[in-house]
Parts: C-alpha cells; structure tokens; sequence
C-alpha cells in the first residue's frame, strides 16, 4: 500500500511540475505575441510616415533620413526578435524614428503630432535652450532649440555611450562615433562643457567642470537602441573621425 501512495504522489508532484510547464511556456508565447504585435503596430507607423513625407529643406530632409534609418534598423530587428525583450528594444527603436518624424514635421511648419513615449536618458539629457556656437580641436559646432540651415542635424535627446545628449538641433552629428563606438574620443569632454556647460535646460551635474566626463564609468554602451550595425559609414575612433551626413494620417 506504501508504494502505490509513493506512486500515486509521484504521478501527481510530476503532473503539478508538467502542468506548470506548459502554463509558462504558454505565457511566455502569449506575453511574446504581445511584444511582437505591439513592436509590428509601432514600425508601420513610422514606415507609414517614411513614405507619406517629403521633406521641403534641409533640416526636415536630414529629419526624415534619420527616421529612414530607423525604420531600416527596426525592420531588421523586428526580423531576429524571438523574445519579449528584443521586441521592446524594436519598439524604442521605432520610436526613436517617430522623434525624427517630429522633428522633420517640426520643421516643415507642420502638426508634430501626439507625444511619444519617452526614451532611455531622454528626461536626464535635457535640451538645446539657446543657440550655442563653440570651437573645438579647430572645428566650429553649434546648437539650437530650432531647426536652422546651420543646425540642421536633429538628436531626440537621451544616453550616448554613458553620457546625457540634450534634445535639439546640431550642426552636424558628433555624437555619432560614439553611437558606434561605445565610447567617447579624446576632445569629448571639451566639447560638453563648452556646448552645454551652463545652459539651463541641460543636466548641469554632468557638464559642470568636465571632470565626470573622464569618469571611466562613462565609457558604457549607448542607450536609446541604437546598434553600431545599425550605423553605416561611421566608426570608432576620436571625436571627429567623420563627417558624413545622413543625406498619410500621422501615428
């Protein structure tokens, strides 16, 4: 009689860990539907506006190559993602593209459109509240809080390889080698304090005197879901290893 209790136990206890088994595998497949149909709804509506838009000059046009990128970046994720969080890193990708799109219909004198949700280190990067002009290793950088023919390079604003970019309008896009790089060249930390040291809407503890810039815990990965295969035609390297730019209903 023992034994067949033993085994009756048995019988169930495995039944119980079967059971859970496939109840988790289960939600698992269910909580990835979600993210995969969630990620899906996100890129075809920054592919819907990749296509709908035609930028009128230079500042949208650079806007939407931007959002151009982004949509080709979020399209090959979407195609590797088999998990849950691989699909949210597709979604903050496309939002990253809808911010272009703003910032392209910003500048066409258009309805941007409804916010978007915010991206990582957006909040603590702040933005461009004046216009700032700076030399740096002999080369002329400005910002503004509003597109420009000269400024007309666009950041949503967020984490770039351990340090806060504000949101706004840039000359050109320094920030990019470090985006694929993961780490800042030689010459950052002058170019942070003297584009941003000051300015009320950036994060002042970070830009202050330079000294944190040095901090090798500056030296993480970039946030935001940018990938350095996602960045044709830059590459590690100093400050300024490159120059190249990036030549419907909305949402």
């Amino acid at each position: 009689m023992s034994a067949v209790l033993t085994l009756i136990v048995v019988l169930a206890v495995v039944a119980a860990v079967v059971w859970l088994v496939r109840r988790h595998n289960a939600d698992s497949a269910a909580a990835l539907a979600d993210a995969q149909a969630e990620s899906r709804r996100w890129v075809e509506r920054l592919g819907g506006q990749v296509l709908a838009l035609t930028g009128t000059d230079d500042p949208s046009r650079q806007a939407l190559a931007d959002a151009a990128e982004r949509y080709t970046a979020a399209g090959s994720q979407m195609e590797q993602a088999r998990t849950a969080a691989q699909c949210r890193q597709v979604t903050e990708t496309a939002y990253e593209g809808l911010y272009y799109i703003r910032a392209a219909r910003t500048a066409m004198g258009m309805d941007p459109g409804p916010e978007l949700p915010p991206l990582p280190g957006q909040s603590r990067a702040g933005e461009v509240t004046e216009d700032r002009e700076v030399e740096v290793e002999g080369r002329s950088l400005g910002a503004s809080p509003q597109p420009t023919d000269r400024n007309s390079h666009y950041y949503p604003g967020g984490t770039v390889a351990g340090r806060p970019v504000p949101r706004g309008w840039y000359s050109e896009p320094w920030w990019k080698p470090a985006l694929v790089a993961g780490a800042w060249g030689v010459g950052s930390a002058l170019l942070f304090t003297s584009l941003f040291s000051g300015m009320a809407g950036a994060d002042q503890a970070a830009y202050a005197d330079g000294a944190a810039l040095d901090d090798p815990g500056f030296d993480g990965g970039a946030d935001g879901g940018y990938d350095g295969a996602d960045q044709g035609g830059f590459e590690g390297g100093g400050l300024f290893d490159n120059d190249s730019d990036f030549g419907g209903d909305f949402f």
